[in-house]
């Protein structure tokens, strides 16, 4: 088959969600089926397995997500499992029996519910730690999504469901954070490089005209709107001295 590259990034995502459904690992074999209709061969599969370890996705053993943990995600860890372990411990036939309260519409028992996920949610945001979001950050909003997800158990058929049904929601908040933290800095870093462009060129024609320039001169040398510089100038608190006001 014919290599097409959006197939293929998609593969890759999909690889992923599942690798962090089975505790941020995937099988040699998972990987070599995704790809199979391109018939991959080694060289080329070894450096999809590289790009996955560098997610700190393991192939056929656990990642190491410690690796992916920053000093401040670590100090925080520590004193959110501390306060954790302070609730108190819930057996498995609590925890059916709650889930089923929950599922019937109790609103004490779907309270329940969302403290007995706290831990899944610290163990699922470990799984997203180093791309970009702090462990704090994904763990609030882990346990927003755990709240929603309470409230919506009418989506599920049964409560062998529940605890997949809520782990989902959780990875998928946490997800989207990190896609709109992902969007926030590419905005930023389009914004930085406008108002390096728009002071650059400023500067320039300064050096050369020895006075300062208009929005207009600057715009038309760099064939945007002056729209576009004033925003530059805004960006930049104004100080883009080599502009007159």
């Amino acid at each position: 088959m014919e290599f097409n590259q959006t197939n293929f990034a998609r593969i890759l995502e999909g690889l992923k969600d599942t690798a962090r459904l089975q505790g941020n690992m995937l099988t040699g074999s998972q990987i070599s089926e995704a790809f199979g209709q391109w018939q991959l061969d080694d060289a080329r599969l070894a450096l999809i397995h590289d790009y996955f370890r560098g997610s700190h996705i393991g192939i056929d053993e656990p990642g190491d997500v410690e690796e992916s943990l920053s000093g401040e995600d670590v100090n925080f860890l520590e004193m959110y499992l501390e306060e954790l372990e302070e609730l108190a411990p819930v057996s498995d036939g609590e925890k059916r029996a709650v889930m089923m309260s929950a599922l019937a519409g109790d609103s004490d028992a779907q309270a329940k519910l969302v403290e007995i996920s706290l831990p899944q949610v610290v163990e699922i945001s470990r799984l997203y730690a180093g791309q970009g979001v702090l462990v704090e950050d994904l763990i609030g909003e882990g346990n927003v999504a755990a709240a929603t997800a309470v409230t919506m158990l009418e989506c599920v058929e049964g409560i062998d469901e529940v605890e997949g049904f809520v782990g989902r929601m959780i990875m998928d908040a946490m997800e989207e954070l990190i896609r709109e933290d992902s969007d926030n800095r590419q905005i930023d870093e389009n914004v930085l490089e406008k108002v390096n462009e728009v002071h650059d060129k400023a500067k320039e024609m300064y050096e050369t005209l020895l006075r300062k320039v208009t929005v207009r001169e600057v715009a038309d040398e760099l064939g945007i709107t002056e729209e576009k510089v004033q925003e530059a100038v805004k960006f930049s608190a104004d100080r883009i001295e080599y502009i007159s006001d």
